[in-house]
């Protein structure tokens, strides 16, 4: 997937540090692996709804 899943000013909100231009695209790919990671678990407990101790 190459969507962003983070919003880039937001993040510039959480953090008195500069941000570098691809650090949204890095952050993106770690959120959408803790997804894919918690799509396996709620799976594996026969669930189809994502909850948050998926994650």
């Amino acid at each position: 997937m190459s969507e962003i899943l983070v919003v880039r000013s937001k993040i510039k909100d959480c953090t008195k540090l500069n941000v570098a231009g691809d650090f949204a695209d890095a952050l993106s790919k770690r959120v959408e692996s803790m997804i894919k990671d918690a799509e396996k678990r709620a799976t594996e407990n026969g669930r189809k709804t994502l909850k948050p101790v998926d994650i």
